[in-house]
């Protein structure tokens, strides 16, 4: 049996509400920055043998802390990335901006697939092969890998046997929350989730 981690980066600096998806120049907020720090302090109590980061600033900056805890040197995984989407760099506005201009409506075609982005079969196929080789590399420990909410989530519902096409409003994802993957040999036989940062205030909930 061996466990990995998946991490979901703390709260991001955006103040004008961008939907940021890879954009460089996006980090943790004085918030994010806490709730990372709390997740460090509840997954260093683990026997974590190895960790493993997204690339982007806010995911690195999310396993700082933790790395700081065990001594682990964060290596980087660039299947653990945040999903690609056509909507980048547009401003949000509770989304309501983005259904209503017609240039937008051709990414709205397919919600099943989706057509606005990478495909989700993709993201939880990427992200499960992250966890498998995080997992062999963590050898008798655990392993922790830093991600994004859509990642994260289509790989749990991936392993889960559940429609990877969901209401993004009912994920279970919270900011630096813990999704964790039990594996026996290759077959993940438990899913479990936490949130070591509940009790800090409410952000702004931006970051994904």
């Amino acid at each position: 049996m061996t466990t990995v981690h998946l991490l979901r980066h703390g709260e991001v600096h955006n103040p004008d509400r961008v939907l940021y998806g890879r954009m460089p120049g996006f980090r943790l907020s004085d918030l994010g920055e806490r709730q990372a720090a709390a997740a460090a302090d509840w997954l260093s109590r683990r026997d974590i043998g190895y960790l493993v980061s997204s690339p982007l600033e806010r995911a690195q900056q999310t396993a700082s802390p933790l790395a700081a805890a065990t001594g682990l040197e964060v290596a980087t995984d660039e299947r653990l990335i945040e999903a690609a989407n056509h909507l980048q760099g547009r401003k949000v506005a509770g989304g309501k901006g983005l259904f209503a201009d017609p240039s937008n409506w051709k990414y709205f075609v397919n919600p099943f697939r989706p057509s606005w982005g990478e495909p989700y079969e993709q993201i939880a196929a990427r992200v499960l092969a992250a966890s498998r080789a995080a997992r062999d590399y963590a050898g008798a420990g655990e392993a922790v890998c830093v991600s994004h909410q859509l990642p994260i989530v289509a790989a749990r519902r991936s392993a889960e046997g559940l429609h990877l096409y969901h209401d993004p409003r009912k994920r279970q994802c919270n900011l630096a929350s813990v999704t964790s993957l039990t594996f026996d040999g290759d077959v993940i036989v438990r899913v479990d989730y936490r949130e070591p940062a509940a009790d800090l205030p409410t952000g702004q909930g931006a970051g994904a």
